[in-house]
């Protein structure tokens, strides 16, 4: 079956923030995520997930255990398990992007403060 945003199962985070599940099983998790201007995550690592970002469009600035890499379109980057990361858009323009994981990173995620 085909799937995309149009047909994909559809949630909220942080308030203002989209994401559509792309594939939603327990040995991988692709989701199109929405970052409108000027928003972020909660700093977090994962306990077993390994995740792939990549940018669509737009730029997103990560922070990878301190260090902040910025991704622009056709650009991802790795984040290991157990690595703590916090994704943000300072930029006046929405960006879209996919967080690939495996295994899935639902109930894995630990906030870091």
């Amino acid at each position: 079956m085909k799937i995309s945003k149009d047909n994909a199962e559809h949630y909220l985070w942080g308030e203002i923030c989209d994401g559509w599940h792309l594939v939603k099983n327990q040995d991988l998790s692709v989701i199109h995520e929405r970052m409108p201007a000027n928003t972020s995550e909660v700093r977090h690592y994962h306990e077993r997930a390994r995740q792939f970002f990549f940018v669509l469009s737009g730029v997103a600035t990560i922070e990878i255990n301190g260090k902040e890499f910025i991704l622009t379109p056709q650009e991802g980057i790795e984040v290991p398990p157990l690595t703590p990361h916090q994704v943000f858009n300072r930029s006046n323009h929405e960006v879209e992007f996919l967080v690939i994981s495996q295994p899935t990173s639902k109930g894995d995620r630990v906030i870091v403060s």
